[in-house]
């Protein structure tokens, strides 16, 4: 029987607490957050939670909650993940992340070089750091390695994810409007003969095909992938040369208008002697994604524009002297359907899903590294498993492999 904290229960983490709540190896399940309406509200629902109130940027407070864990679940954002690393050694639990980057003291590609450069104090006391586990990054790292595992040599492995849920109630993210902006004002990174390089925001772009939906504009995004996969380019995926993570929808072509008139600079403006920062005033002002059930319902009562998606992880490369392309599909639940099953939005229920099934393989023992690694540093009965029971959430993969003789 297992003691998990999860800490941070937005979302994502309130998600994983509610599927850890199903899960018979789980004897007590500590949510803690500073938010405690979320925490108390959880502690209600599930008769495994106990609610605890913590300020995450104290270690100790930190330890105290987390000690007898045997995992730490981190749910909060990039900035904390070296106090909640360094809160996991101490208490000696294994420990879980959604991301990387970006954060506020260091460049994207240095902070994931950070947490992977710990590597050894985490072997050391026999423990696993999983980081970057979601969807993307999570699964989509999963599924590349999977194909990667088809090749002899690996060209270029490309990262799409389009997001066409539009709705009558004007809601151009679904996620937090403060980070969409943030990611799109960034500069992307991206691998590029075997080298890191940044690019201009909405970089290259290009309209792209995707199976049953038809060509969609997307664009370089900022995003973890093409870092963590970068730098292990040659232990895990083939000697991979090019890496590209890109980005689609009416929240990335709305975002754009708005990087396009200077909204998303943090340079301060005046306006009638007063100073305002744009990008400060556009989020401030920007809906935020429906949370509670009420919200969601009352979407889905005003009524939807579209409703179409795309998860698409492209392998290009050789086999037996074949040039290869490996499409991989992952399949999740649209709006209603997320909400049928769960009371949620589709960006928490394949998120929050995927996240989940990490944490299940360490509840179940099936985390079989020590160290610090994300996902693609899975071997064959890792990903096996992590793929047949997503397949139980009704997150499907559907692979297609295209060889070309020239």
């Amino acid at each position: 029987m297992k003691k998990v904290i999860v800490l941070g229960v937005g979302a994502q983490g309130s998600t994983i607490a509610k599927r850890l709540q199903e899960e018979p190896n789980i004897e007590e399940l500590i949510v803690a957050d500073y938010d405690q309406k979320a925490i108390d509200t959880l502690e209600k629902e599930l008769s495994k939670a106990k609610a605890v109130r913590v300020n995450a940027k104290n270690m100790d407070e930190i330890v105290k909650v987390a000690e007898g864990c045997e995992l730490i679940v981190n749910g909060l954002a990039p900035d904390f993940n070296m106090t909640v690393m360094d809160a996991a050694l101490k208490v000696k639990a294994n420990y879980q992340d959604m991301a990387s980057g970006p954060v506020s003291d260091l460049g994207f590609i240095e902070a994931v070089e950070r947490q992977l450069g710990r590597n050894q104090e985490f072997a050391d006391a026999g423990l696993a750091a999983l980081t970057n586990t979601g969807s993307a990054p999570g699964i989509a790292n999963v599924i590349t390695r999977e194909a990667c595992e088809k090749f002899d040599s690996v060209e270029t492995i490309s990262i799409f994810v389009y997001d066409g849920i539009w709705s009558k109630k004007f809601i151009p993210f679904w996620w937090s409007p403060e980070t969409a902006f943030a990611d799109m004002a960034a500069e992307p990174v991206i691998f590029e003969n075997s080298k890191f390089k940044r690019v201009p925001p909405f970089n290259n772009p290009v309209n792209t095909e995707f199976k049953g939906l038809g060509k969609r504009l997307m664009v370089d995004h900022e995003h973890e992938e093409p870092v963590t996969m970068g730098l292990l380019a040659d232990k895990y995926l083939k000697g991979v040369k090019n890496i590209y993570f890109r980005y689609g929808g009416p929240g990335c072509d709305l975002a754009k208008y708005f990087y396009d008139m200077g909204l998303l600079s943090e340079e301060p403006v005046e306006v009638d002697g007063q100073e305002y920062i744009p990008m400060k005033l556009i989020s401030k002002l920007t809906p935020a994604a429906p949370k509670y059930k009420d919200e969601i319902k009352a979407v889905l009562d005003e009524g939807m524009v579209s409703e179409e998606g795309a998860f698409l992880v492209r392998v290009e490369g050789q086999k037996d002297g074949t040039r290869m392309t490996i499409d991989t599909y992952a399949n999740g639940p649209g709006l209603r359907e997320a909400f049928e099953k769960a009371g949620i939005t589709h960006e928490s229920y394949f998120t929050g899903q995927c996240a989940f099934l990490f944490v299940k393989m360490f509840v179940n023992n099936k985390i079989d590294l020590t160290g610090v690694f994300p996902p693609e540093a899975f071997e064959t009965e890792m990903r096996a498993y992590y793929l047949q029971e997503a397949a139980k959430l009704d997150i499907t993969v559907d692979q297609i492999v295209e060889e070309r003789l020239y």
